[in-house]
């Protein structure tokens, strides 16, 4: 470390031979560079800020009413438009920035000028609320007049706050023309559809497709009906025939049962007509009378036999006759209705009816297939055309609905932007301060002082590395790597010892003197400066 300090020392002492040279160098560099830091015009900023309320009253009411104006992109636009060339010439052109721009270059660099000197932003607020959109902007303008930066910003403030208005309005009219001029367009179109259409169902009549399906859905409904129908009337007619033959098996008519009384009153007469198995059994009972008192080969015995025959010979007609279903038959046999067979032939009655209603049903849809499967090659051309006639139609009346839904928002928009759905608020008017932003010559001055004592030292150091000196004995051993046997001090006499303090004091005096120029320049810099640039022109 002792070493390192040492060379330190040594390095100090061989550059401080060359102190006035330095210093010399110093004053050069400082003087130089107070001259152009004098020389720098002064600029100054003006600067305005407005807020875009989106938020207002009335907004809030025709919400959702009216079109949904994207504020901020409009904001963006205006502020593009601004900076557009068109734009900065007017302004030029108004705060006569544009004198001395006679060629097509000078009037380039012009606008690329006053471009690079506008500023329009969005300033960030002290407190941020996500839920509510930043539009308080920032507008400033520096120029190197201060009057000017003021007139450039109210220019462009006014400017912005018009021209977004004034491209809303605009805007929106445009909108209401064009929304106008498609709407009278997509109208005709939808009348000539409904024609169309019109005339295509008078045309078509019954091929059109309606709410039971289109051709191939009601051909597939009708075959389906009549495979169904045909297989209810298989049913029927096997049920039927079961029942005819369960009939063939039963009796209409249940013969009479054998009672007691004959059809004979208490006292053994005859109350009235009697059936043939009644007078059997009287002619029965007779003849047992009869054999109790007489003999077979007597005369009434033998009569009552024969009659007796006779009588089951009758009674066995009459039974073959109600076989056969005969009523007349079964009136005089006197013998009452079958409830099996009644009951069957009623059941028989009702599937001979559902038989009949399934054929007509059955010659209806095979009737109705027939037509269909005969329009097969005609059908399906004509669903076709009416499906696009439909499409068509549908389409234009859904852009048609939606033109005049928007047409009407339009209008509303345009009467809300003539109320006031946007409101301007201009928080700082155009506003500079006397004191210029560029330069800061105190700054600039300080930092030239700086570079000067650096530059000084600097070349002082750069002489001792080329007229190098050894100031003790150790840095000769070290630099030669031989021995140093003995030195030889210096013996200052009086009088160089009083000339050396007297270029001392004078070179103290020197940058002393430095230093107090570099206090004046810093307090009278900015009258300094502007007189510097008047002589300058």
């Amino acid at each position: 470390m002792q070493a390192l300090i040492d060379q330190v020392l040594n390095e100090l002492r061989g550059a401080w031979r060359f102190r006035r040279y330095a210093l010399a160098v110093a004053w050069g560099v400082c003087l130089f560079g107070w001259f152009v830091v004098f020389t720098i015009p002064d600029s100054y900023m003006s600067s305005a800020r407005v807020n875009v309320d989106t938020r207002t009253a009335l907004s809030k009411a025709v919400d959702g009413l009216v079109v949904n104006m994207d504020v901020e992109s409009q904001l963006n636009l205006v502020r593009q438009a601004l900076l557009g060339r068109a734009n900065l010439e007017k302004v030029a052109q108004q705060a006569g920035l544009d004198v001395t721009a006679r060629t097509g270059p000078e009037r380039e660099a012009m606008l690329n000028s006053i471009m690079a000197r506008v500023e329009v932003a969005l300033e960030p607020p002290m407190t941020r609320d996500p839920r509510i959109p930043n539009t308080l902007f920032r507008i400033s303008f520096t120029d190197h007049d201060r009057q000017t930066a003021l007139k450039v910003v109210d220019m462009l403030l006014n400017s912005f706050v018009e021209d977004t208005i004034g491209s809303d309005r605009n805007g929106t009219a445009s909108a209401q023309r064009f929304l106008k001029e498609q709407l009278t367009d997509y109208g005709r179109r939808l009348a000539d559809a409904e024609n169309q259409l019109a005339e295509f169902k008078k045309k078509n009549l019954g091929l059109v497709p309606g709410d039971e399906g289109g051709y191939f859905a009601r051909l597939t409904t009708e075959t389906q009906e009549v495979k169904r129908l045909q297989s209810q009337l298989g049913v029927a007619n096997s049920r039927r025939a079961e029942l005819q033959r369960q009939l063939r098996g039963e009796t209409p008519f249940v013969p009479p049962t054998e009672t007691g009384s004959g059809g004979r009153s208490a006292t053994g007469a005859s109350t009235g007509p009697q059936d043939t198995a009644t007078r059997i059994q009287e002619t029965q009972s007779r003849l047992d009378d009869l054999l109790l008192r007489y003999t077979e080969k007597h005369p009434e015995v033998i009569a009552t036999k024969e009659t007796l025959e006779a009588l089951k010979a009758r009674q066995r007609e009459e039974l073959a006759a109600l076989r056969r279903g005969d009523p007349g038959a079964a009136a005089v046999a006197n013998a009452s209705s079958n409830p099996v067979y009644q009951s069957i032939q009623t059941t028989l009655n009702q599937a001979d009816v559902e038989i009949a209603a399934l054929r007509s049903q059955l010659a209806d849809h095979q009737r109705n297939e027939s037509e269909l499967r005969r329009l097969v090659d005609t059908a399906p051309e004509v669903e076709a055309e009416y499906a696009r006639l439909t499409r068509d139609y549908t389409v234009t009346r859904t852009q048609y609905n939606s033109l005049l839904e928007r047409l009407e928002k339009a209008r509303l928009s345009g009467d809300a932007e003539q109320t006031g759905v946007v409101k301007f608020n201009i928080v700082d008017p155009p506003s500079a301060s006397f004191k210029p932003t560029f330069p800061n010559r105190p700054l600039f001055l300080l930092a030239v002082f700086v570079v000067g004592i650096g530059a000084g030292c600097a070349v002082a150091y750069v002489m001792h590395m080329m007229r190098p000196v050894f100031s003790t004995s150790r840095g000769l051993a070290d630099m030669t790597g031989l021995p140093v046997l003995g030195s030889v001090t210096r013996s200052w006499v009086e009088k160089y010892q009083a000339q050396l303090r007297q270029g001392l004091v004078r070179y103290a005096v020197a940058a002393a003197a430095l230093f107090v120029v570099f206090i004046v320049v810093v307090v009278v810099q900015q009258p300094a400066s502007r007189l510097l640039r008047q002589m300058l022109g």
